[in-house]
């Protein structure tokens, strides 16, 4: 092991931020060597053990519709993929799956969509105010793209008290490469500025290995989600999807995408960061690995089992199994086997780390 990587790792750990240029970016570099990135997973999963104990938290996932608007060029469920069958579950649908995912244990439901060109913000309103009144005790988590500050707070309003919403990348330059012309990094911002400021816990994140993505521009990723502080941060690796503009790039590194769940984690001791489907689908015991890199949330698909295969985000897609509630079991076990409990407290994000 190297004594410099040694010590931006302690130093991260102790002090929660580097520098782009002289820290984030030689964490990165492609040149550390196996010792350093165990060294580095090490310190991440010691820091969430002892945030968490050995508690992985479950969120039931309802991907309530693949409709969008938009056209972002790495996404499946663009505009123009015209081979996608659409869909978009009505309320009592949604209840429904609540419901299944209530008796099942689950405190947390995500509420995950495209931006359904149908979907007003009284139905969005309406949608959480039932949800919200039949389970009250329970989170609801939003992740529905970008919307005005207005909306945002009268989702909150209505009883969703968290939202998903990543950034994807800071750079200006590389946002324009993956989105069309029309969409704004500038709005994303505001959007994530907007929901720290009316008191969600505001989870962003990147894709990581996406197209024309260097090290540099994730090191710019670093130092935005330093100044944010998000509660939950969603770290995953690029997919393609065969019916988008880059069906002929390749996934992401699942390496780089541990080392960054480890980076994010001794930057964020208490924050809630999934290992997410993506990273499961893409590397052999990738939930597992995602965890002992310092992951903390697994989120089983609760929708309809006959929707799920459209919600076609990208190819290969991981729905069934031990990635939906009905492989809860096998999802225990698993970790149970990687020495964790699976848990289904909210976790409201008073954690306390020293």
């Amino acid at each position: 092991m190297t004594g410099a990587y040694k010590d931006l790792v302690d130093r991260l750990e102790e002090e929660r931020c580097l520098s782009a240029t002289d820290g984030y970016r030689r964490l990165l570099a492609p040149d550390a060597s196996p010792e350093d990135i165990a060294y580095l997973h090490d310190a991440a999963r010691r820091v969430a053990r002892a945030v968490f104990g050995g508690k992985i938290y479950a969120r039931a996932l309802i991907e309530i519709t693949n409709r969008c608007r938009n056209n972002c060029l790495y996404c499946g469920l663009r505009r123009d993929n015209s081979s996608l069958s659409r869909y978009s579950l009505d309320t009592s649908t949604i209840v429904e799956c609540c419901g299944k995912a209530y008796e099942a244990g689950f405190r947390t439901f995500v509420l995950q969509g495209g931006e359904d060109p149908a979907a007003t913000v009284e139905s969005i309103c309406s949608m959480v105010a039932q949800v919200h009144g039949l389970f009250p005790d329970a989170a609801i988590t939003l992740s529905l793209g970008e919307w005005p500050d207005a909306a945002y707070a009268a989702f909150y309003e209505a009883g969703a008290t968290r939202y998903l919403l990543r950034h994807e990348t800071r750079n200006p330059y590389h946002y324009s490469r993956l989105h069309p012309p029309g969409m704004s990094l500038d709005n994303r911002l505001r959007c994530l500025e907007t929901l720290k400021q009316l008191g969600y816990q505001t989870g962003t994140g990147i894709m990581v290995g996406s197209p024309f993505q260097t090290y540099c521009e994730i090191a710019e990723d670093l130092e935005y989600m330093a100044a944010l502080h998000p509660e939950m941060i969603g770290i995953g690796p690029f997919i393609p999807h065969s019916a988008t503009p880059f069906s002929g790039f390749p996934s992401g590194s699942v390496d780089m995408t541990l080392r960054l769940i480890s980076i994010l984690r001794l930057m964020f001791p208490n924050a809630n960061i999934p290992s997410t489907t993506a990273l499961a689908t893409v590397g052999k015991e990738g939930r597992v690995k995602g965890i002992l890199a310092g992951a903390n949330v697994v989120m089983p698909n609760a929708s309809p089992p006959e929707v799920r295969e459209s919600y076609s985000l990208y190819n290969g897609k991981m729905c069934r199994g031990r990635e939906a509630i009905e492989g809860l079991d096998a999802l225990k076990r698993e970790l149970a086997g990687a020495g964790y409990e699976l848990s289904f407290e909210k976790g409201d994000f008073n954690y306390q780390y020293v």
